[in-house]
């Protein structure tokens, strides 16, 4: 029986945010080939070695990398992480001018060396950096996603299964929206196993009133500034993060995930990208889902749209 070829992920970037992705990626197996790109010679050969030293306990089959962007070539996704990273404090908007000039010069290398793969942004601010590489790349909008707020997500589900003593896994929440000060939860679909989250009870007493739903929100949503003011960045959790994306991908699992991609009329919005339940496969986005909102939440989302929209006019 013919065997399938197997499976590569390439990172640009070998910064502490690349690094996790591919550590994380390795574990995972969520490829059979890492490679790691990054035009710094020394560091990405370095980061390659170390990780390559640990082969024999890891999940994916090996892992390459260089400062030759040919390194991605065969690429079924590629992951850009390489740009100017948050200021502690820097709304991550800030970054748009700086690091939209990165992306366009590395769409063309990379639909030279792989032109079948998927790209997936998670240098900030990924939704609009999502629309530039779509842009410049003249590549599907299924094909070009970034992690949006599936991090985001991530730490809401956390967060609450922390507050009520159930596991991550228990807790159905999603952000939605940018990534970033715009983003917000869909209070109206979040549940804790079958309960929703606003009807969950502790003693007879509502454990989640609308201050402690809002007081939560702005935790979740201000989470990373607090941990780039105490390490520099955020790295382990987006890494983990992108790897589980990159699997929903490669192994066509049709998972239900909160990436950010360009919309083509959803929910009224076309030309911005931002996140919503989206279906991931083979071919990247399936289908983005328009659930349902209340009118506050639909109004906030639109918010968010604009906020995108006009950074994204500040670039033209």
């Amino acid at each position: 029986m013919e065997q399938s070829r197997p499976t590569k992920l390439s990172i640009i970037g070998a910064g502490g945010v690349g690094v996790a992705i591919a550590y994380a990626a390795l574990i995972r197996g969520s490829a059979d080939v890492v490679a790691l790109h990054d035009l710094a010679a020394a560091k990405v050969e370095a980061e390659v070695l170390d990780l390559a030293h640990a082969m024999p306990f890891l999940a994916a089959k090996s892992i390459e990398g260089g400062s030759d962007l040919r390194v991605i070539a065969g690429s079924d996704v590629v992951v850009i992480t390489a740009g100017a990273k948050q200021e502690p404090g820097e709304p991550r908007l800030a970054l748009a001018a700086r690091n939209a000039d990165i992306v366009r010069a590395l769409v063309p290398g990379i639909r030279e060396h792989a032109p079948d793969a998927i790209l997936l942004i998670v240098t900030n601010p990924c939704d609009v950096l999502t629309v530039v590489a779509q842009r410049e790349s003249g590549l599907d909008s299924a094909r070009v996603l970034s992690s949006g707020t599936v991090l985001d997500t991530s730490r809401l589900r956390w967060r609450l299964s922390e507050l009520v003593g159930v596991h991550p896994r228990s807790v159905h929440a999603l952000i939605v929206g940018e990534h970033g000060d715009s983003e917000f939860p869909l209070w109206s679909r979040a549940k804790i196993g079958p309960v929703l989250v606003r009807e969950w009870r502790e003693d007879g007493e509502l454990r989640f009133p609308e201050p402690e739903l809002d007081r939560i929100a702005d935790e979740v949503m201000h989470a990373a500034y607090r941990i780039i003011e105490g390490k520099g960045a955020t790295s382990s959790a987006i890494g983990v993060s992108t790897a589980r994306i990159v699997e929903a991908i490669l192994r066509d699992e049709r998972a239900v995930l909160p990436v950010s991609s360009v919309l083509g009329g959803e929910l009224g919005l076309e030309g911005v990208a931002l996140s919503l339940p989206t279906v991931l496969g083979r071919g990247g986005v399936e289908r983005v889902l328009e659930v349902p909102m209340e009118p506050a939440e639909r109004a906030a989302l639109e918010r968010s749209a604009e906020a995108i929209a006009s950074t994204l006019r500040s670039l033209d």
